[in-house]
């Protein structure tokens, strides 16, 4: 039996199996509408700030009044640099040995919103990753797996990158790219799900 309830039209405004995944395993109806806005980072912004805005914009691109939309975007982030999806081989490369060896930080932020209502609920959630040292003929090699191409940070904590990670500091999920434990809380604090009965 599914812990949850769905008991208000929930939008999940993304594409990412992933996130689609982490919802659907816990028993939460959703639809999928995905929304195409600007992800270029504004001058100076900083990545708590940066995240939040694209998923607060993405949230808010989905004309829907009685629904609750929720979206999120995610940025692995490291010198104070936002390093976003890579646009091939060659950057994918240059990502991954800028991570080699060291900690990084991976920010997620989610927003969800009720026009109907005008409630709104953005969050940022930050999770410490530390790398494997990598050669230049291992980072090649997984590249050539193609799974860093459609990442940010040019890597999948839950996929084949699994062995990239040799340790985190707080959200696992986060890293995949949605903190749930503060993502139930906000669902749940809005009444767009509940606990089964009997739960």
């Amino acid at each position: 039996m599914e812990a949850f309830r769905t008991q208000a039209q929930l939008i999940l405004a993304s594409g990412s199996p992933r996130r689609r995944d982490f919802l659907a395993e816990l028993g939460i109806a959703f639809e999928v509408r995905v929304t195409d806005i600007d992800e270029t980072p504004l001058s100076d912004e900083q990545p708590a700030g940066f995240v939040a805005r694209l998923a607060q914009e993405k949230a808010q691109a989905v004309d829907i009044p009685d629904a609750w939309v929720l979206a999120a975007d995610t940025a692995v982030v490291v010198d104070g640099d936002i390093l976003g999806k890579p646009s091939g081989e060659e950057e994918a490369c240059a990502m991954l040995m800028r991570l080699s060896g060291r900690w990084h930080e991976v920010w997620t932020g989610f927003s969800l919103c009720c026009q109907a209502t005008g409630e709104l609920c953005t969050k940022t959630v930050c999770t410490k990753v530390r790398f494997l040292e990598l050669t230049p003929e291992l980072c090649r090699a997984y590249v050539r797996t193609g799974e860093p191409l459609d990442k940010a940070g040019a890597y999948g904590i839950q996929g084949k990158g699994c062995f990239l990670v040799p340790e985190i500091s707080g959200s696992y999920t986060n890293v995949v790219g949605l903190p749930m434990t503060e993502v139930l809380e906000a669902l749940l604090h809005h009444k767009v799900i509940a606990l089964r009965d009997g739960l």
